[in-house]
């Protein structure tokens, strides 16, 4: 099984097998960096970094996965209209080795894939996929748990437009976790992406408004933020973010070896108090993020 020159753009393109290549390849580059292992998969290759919106920690996370292998890269600054976008794909193909594309319209890295000679990685399409992170979060959640399979998974806080939680959804169904959508009744999961993981995989999935019954049963809750710029007006938006949040007092009843994850950076919707718990794992899932993506890069062009 290779993924040598394939793009990574959505989970649904992703087998099962595929996935767990990943991940383990993924082990291998964790242990390597510990080891301090000198590591030249990336040699002479060139990543090109093009963001057509800003998002620190993806980006940055990539450089250093591919300097960590040895390679280079190459940052473009970033526009907003597709016709730059298919121009810069057509120009920047002929410098680089593999295509880094972040950009807020749904489909637009799909549509790069489709017309470059080089593999692309999608680092976000608006509110479609992010498959590299949900990646990340698979890998934590593998490491952490010993599976993925059977596990009680809660998914929190804006289901409809967050990219990173639809990615997660539908990975979470490939490997038949039991899932709990959460969310205010604005922010639901989309009706179409329910029946899609449903029909597909026959996994349980149970909605709810209750973080209390989220948190419950939960083996893993992962939380996404609400963000303001989601509503027209502001002050319901700023309503929803303090009644939907997690708090010491709600995870009074959680299980004991519950873990908490969240793509970062966060805001208000995880009170402060939790970063020091036991349940909180997010900043060392942060910390997954390179080995992750040095395994992708590997992968797909080393």
């Amino acid at each position: 099984m290779s993924l040598q020159n394939k793009s990574i753009i959505s989970m649904r393109d992703l087998k099962k097998e595929e996935i767990e290549l990943i991940l383990d390849k993924a082990e291998e580059m964790e242990k390597k960096l510990k080891k301090k292992e000198p590591l030249y998969s990336m040699k002479n290759k060139i990543l090109a970094s093009l963001f057509f919106e800003p998002s620190t920690k993806t980006r940055l996370s990539f450089s250093a996965a591919m300097q960590k292998l040895g390679g280079s890269v190459i940052e473009i600054e970033y526009s907003t209209t597709v016709k730059n976008l298919v121009d810069k794909i057509k120009m920047i193909e002929n410098y680089c080795d593999v295509i880094l594309l972040r950009h807020p319209r749904e489909g637009s890295a799909r549509l790069a894939a489709e017309i470059s000679k080089k593999p692309v990685i999608n680092a976000g399409d608006g509110s479609n996929q992010h498959p590299t992170q949900t990646l990340i979060d698979l890998f934590t959640i593998r490491k952490l748990k010993g599976k993925i399979e059977n596990l009680n998974v809660s998914l929190v806080g804006d289901l409809k437009y967050n990219a990173v939680v639809k990615s997660l959804f539908y990975a979470l169904g490939i490997f038949k976790a039991n899932i709990t959508l959460a969310s205010p009744p604005e922010l639901q999961m989309p009706w179409e992406n329910i029946e899609e993981v449903r029909d597909k995989f026959s996994v349980r999935i149970f909605q709810t408004n209750s973080l209390a019954s989220a948190i419950e049963e939960a083996d893993v809750l992962y939380v996404c933020g609400i963000k303001k710029e989601k509503f027209i007006d502001v002050s319901e938006a700023e309503k929803i973010q303090k009644n939907f949040r997690i708090t010491l007092e709600l995870l009074e009843n959680a299980k004991d070896d519950l873990i908490i994850l969240h793509p970062l950076p966060k805001e208000i919707e995880i009170d402060s108090r939790i970063d020091e718990t036991k349940f909180a794992k997010y900043y060392e899932q942060a910390n997954y993020g390179l080995p992750v993506r040095m395994a992708i890069l590997s992968l797909v062009c080393g």
